[in-house]
């Protein structure tokens, strides 16, 4: 079931993402959907140039390594 919330802009935020939605031809509600939804994605991805940075280091994937082993082991836990 949807919910309904309220948010408080300033005027000159309002105008921006109004313009934004409008632009994109969406409901404000739906754009700022959208969009935090977007970013929430995005938060939890890393980019091709970051894991072959990781991929890369051998210290890190070493540590990788022991945690995934700990973790198998019930000796660790998830965060994510």
């Amino acid at each position: 079931m949807s919910k309904t919330i309220t948010m408080r802009l300033s005027d000159e935020d309002y105008k921006v993402i109004s313009s934004a939605a409008h632009h994109e031809r969406r409901p404000i509600s739906n754009f700022i959907t959208h969009r935090v939804m977007e970013a929430i994605a995005n938060m939890n991805t890393v980019d091709d140039a970051e894991m072959k940075e990781i991929v890369s280091d051998a210290k890190v994937m070493k540590s990788i390594g022991r945690g995934q082993k700990l973790f198998a082991q019930g000796k660790g836990r998830l965060v994510v």
